[in-house]
């Protein structure tokens, strides 16, 4: 219809009458509201009588196709403002309280420690605050386990993430078959070795992975083979790694720590020698599961010829021993014994070994008489968690560039 706002009164009630088995409809709902503020305009609605009003307003809803209710809704509108617009609705959304450079720094911790678990990841966010007053991590200091896992499945974060021989049984009197119990005091030691694959019929390199029970204080070593030549040097050098004292040192029964080379070690050493029961596969669990969580993590499980052996023993006690035990957090277990009389052991503890070390009732009673802990704690400062992992994680890429290309070692000393 032509010009339908300008239509007479007696025009609008002949129109609807003969109407009334027609259904019309509006398509454009701007062009409606123009039509129906023309319409109100032209027929002054305000200064007509309350019938006319509502002969108006079934003329409008016949023409518009819409319902009563918004249909007076709309002419409210227009007696309170003059005029018809369409006006623009926003969703509700819930305001963001961590930026997408909130997402990016959490993605760069990420990718330096390897993804740890959200408590762990939760502690760091926290240390580089508190501890390291980085003011990129004020905001992800505040942030919770549930929300970092919000945070990672991201689009955002994921755009910056895009990356990537059994034991032998032997029967030899060498150590006793119990579980140590090191009473809360460190120097209690883990030991297990872990293989670099084999090609071709060749044997790789073998990590010598050892954890202390009670702080967790991990150092890690690589030797070419496995045998007692080349592990007498290289406990050594795993005993001067740590700054507390030895007590005890438990293993597996498997024949590279179960030898009389290893014993008189010990001995001369007054270490006492420990080895797994048989039928209590949890006696070395601790650091088993260190291997697959820290090494394996790190190194893989590809083959890694022999002849880089030297220089990935060079990588961990620059780089990769001194991240785990001062800026990478683990769970500490508490033990706690239900009304039932079972044992449980509760995960809420997250901090790095070095902190559960100075927790400990007088700790520098338990260091080696050239440690303290002023020294340690100053090499903790050197470097923040983020700092030191970014740091060990490009010296890890230069590793691996070096045994990629192939360059020979020089010969083990």
């Amino acid at each position: 219809m032509q010009r339908a706002e300008a239509l007479t009164l007696e025009q609008i009630e002949q129109f609807l009458a003969a109407s009334q088995a027609v259904q019309l409809k509006a398509l454009d709902r701007e062009q409606t509201y123009q039509w129906m503020e023309a319409t109100l305009r032209v027929q002054r609605y305000r200064e007509q009588a309350k019938a006319v009003r509502g002969l108006l307003l079934r003329y409008l809803a016949k023409m518009t196709g819409l319902s009563t209710a918004q249909v007076d809704r709309l002419v409210r509108r227009y007696r309170q403002s003059g005029q018809l617009q369409v006006t623009s609705y926003r969703r509700h959304r819930f305001s963001h309280r961590y930026t997408r450079a909130d997402v990016e720094l959490l993605a760069r911790v990420d990718e330096a420690h390897d993804t740890l678990s959200g408590p762990a990841t939760q502690k760091i966010l926290q240390r580089e605050w508190r501890i390291y007053r980085r003011p990129p991590f004020q905001r992800l200091a505040s942030i919770s386990v549930a929300h970092i896992y919000n945070l990672r499945k991201q689009r955002h974060y994921r755009q910056c993430r895009q990356n990537f021989t059994h034991t032998r049984p032997v029967q030899t009197p060498i150590g006793e078959r119990r579980r140590p119990d090191p009473q809360g005091q460190p120097g209690h030691l883990r030991v297990d070795t872990v293989h670099q694959g084999d090609q071709d019929g060749v044997k790789g390199v073998y990590h010598i992975n050892t954890v202390d029970e009670v702080t967790q204080w991990q150092v890690v070593l690589c030797v070419p083979q496995i045998s007692e030549g080349w592990l007498q040097p290289v406990l050594d050098s795993l005993l001067e790694q740590f700054p507390f004292h030895i007590h005890s040192f438990h293993s597996d029964n498997g024949s590279e720590f179960i030898n009389y080379t290893v014993a008189r070690l010990l001995e001369k050493l007054l270490i006492e020698q420990t080895k797994s029961r048989p039928r209590h596969s949890n006696d070395n669990g601790l650091v088993e599961s260190k291997n697959g969580w820290v090494i394996r993590k790190h190194m893989g499980y590809s083959h890694i010829a022999q002849l880089h052996a030297q220089r990935i023993q060079r990588f961990f006690e620059q780089h990769f021993n001194p991240y785990l035990n001062l800026h990478r957090p683990c769970a500490q277990a508490d033990l706690e014994v239900d009304a039932q009389g079972r044992r449980r052991r509760i995960y809420r503890r997250y901090q790095t070994p070095l902190e559960t070390l100075l927790l400990l009732n007088k700790p520098q009673q338990y260091l080696r008489p050239d440690i303290t802990l002023k020294i340690l704690r100053t090499q903790a400062a050197q470097l923040s968690d983020t700092q030191a992992a970014h740091q060990m994680q490009l010296a890890k890429q230069k590793l691996f560039a070096e045994m990629r290309r192939g360059a020979p070692e020089r010969p083990w000393k």
